[in-house]
C-alpha cells in the first residue's frame, strides 16, 4: 500500500487553507485584512490557492494611515490587480478630518493606535462579520493567547479571558448581531515556516525585506526610515545604512535591522540564527509591556 506523507510546510498550508474554506462556509461576508507584509501576502496566496480556479470570494482590506512605505503600497496595488479581487481601503487620514480620532503629535508621534477606529468603521460600513488576518502566534505574547477564530463583541472588543475552545479543529462562528469574528488561519506559523513557504512557493514581496540601502536614524535602538513623517530629536543624525524589514507597518515605527541578506537563501540563514522576534524591532510595541494586548481589547488587529 502506497504512503501519504506531508511536509510541515504542508501541514500549515493544508491547516491555514481549511480555516479560510471554514471561513466562508460559516460566514455571510467574510474579508481578509491586508496590510502589505508578507504574512498577508501569504494568506493572499493561500487563499488563492484554496478557491482556485475560481478567484477569492472575499474582498480585500486595507487600512491605509498615509505613512505607508511607497513600495507596500506599489505592491498592494499590483497584487489585487494580479488576483482580480476587490480592495477596500480605510482611510486613517479620513477618521482624522471627520474628528473621530486625534493625531498624536511630537517626536514619537504615530498613527498606529488610530487605525483601530478606521478599521472598526470600515467592518461596519462594509458589513464585515469576519475578518481574516496574518497574525501568528510566535510574533508576540498577546497574539499567542488568541485563537483561530477570535471573537470580538459589538464594540470589536476581544476578551482574552473568554475564549471559545477550539478541539478537534471544530471552530464555532456563532454570534449575535453586530458582533464579528477575526480569524487567523496562520497562527500555527512561525516567522521561519512563512520565509520557508515564500521560497517552497515562488512568492513575491515588497523589496523592502531584502537588503538595500536607506536613509535612517537609530531611536532607541530601533533603526527608522528617514521620511517626512518623522520629525528628528535634536541629538539625533541622518545615517545611510544597509538594512531590510523583518516586518512591514508604518515607516515612523517599523524598524530595519543592519543585514546584508539580498536573497531568500541568506534571510532563511538569518532568521535561524536571530535571537529576537521580528516585532522586536516595532517601536509600537515598545511603549508599555502589554501594549499589543491592550490595542487588541479595543479592537486592533
Amino acid at each position: 500500500m502506497a504512503q501519504y506523507y506531508l511536509s510541515h510546510l504542508e501541514e500549515l498550508e493544508a491547516e491555514a487553507i481549511f480555516v479560510i474554506r471554514e471561513v466562508v462556509s460559516q460566514f455571510e461576508k467574510p474579508a481578509l485584512l491586508f496590510s502589505g507584509g508578507k504574512d498577508s501576502i501569504v494568506l493572499a496566496h493561500l487563499s488563492k490557492k484554496a478557491f482556485y480556479p475560481s478567484r477569492i470570494p472575499f474582498p480585500l482590506i486595507h487600512i491605509d494611515t498615509g505613512h505607508n512605505f511607497p513600495e507596500t503600497i506599489a505592491f498592494r496595488d499590483e497584487l489585487v490587480k494580479d488576483l482580480g479581487v476587490q480592495l477596500i481601503v480605510g482611510s486613517v487620514q479620513k477618521s482624522i478630518d471627520d474628528g473621530k480620532v486625534r493625531e498624536e503629535t511630537g517626536a514619537n508621534a504615530s498613527r498606529n493606535a488610530l487605525q483601530t477606529v478606521t478599521l472598526l468603521d470600515t467592518l461596519e460600513e462594509n458589513k464585515i462579520d469576519a475578518a481574516m488576518g496574518g497574525a501568528r502566534r510566535d510574533e508576540e505574547k498577546a497574539r499567542a493567547k488568541e485563537r483561530f477564530f477570535s471573537h470580538r463583541d459589538e464594540f470589536g472588543q476581544w476578551d482574552p479571558k473568554n475564549q471559545r475552545p477550539e478541539l478537534w479543529n471544530l471552530f464555532n462562528g456563532k454570534k449575535h448581531m453586530g458582533e464579528h469574528f477575526r480569524v487567523f488561519p496562520i497562527s500555527n506559523w512561525t516567522e521561519m515556516d512563512v520565509w520557508q513557504y515564500i521560497q517552497h512557493q515562488n512568492i513575491a514581496l515588497p523589496s523592502l525585506y531584502f537588503s538595500h540601502q536607506r536613509d535612517c536614524v537609530v531611536r532607541d535602538g530601533v533603526i527608522l526610515a528617514k521620511s517626512d513623517f518623522i520629525q528628528l530629536k535634536p541629538d539625533e543624525e541622518i545615517k545611510n545604512l544597509t538594512v531590510r524589514y523583518r516586518t512591514c507597518g508604518d515607516m515612523p515605527i517599523t524598524g530595519a535591522v543592519e543585514s546584508d541578506a539580498d536573497d531568500l537563501d541568506k534571510i532563511i540563514a538569518e532568521v535561524a540564527t536571530t535571537r529576537t522576534t521580528e516585532r522586536g524591532t516595532r517601536a509600537d510595541d515598545k511603549r508599555g509591556e502589554t501594549a499589543m494586548e491592550d490595542r487588541k481589547k479595543s479592537g486592533y488587529f
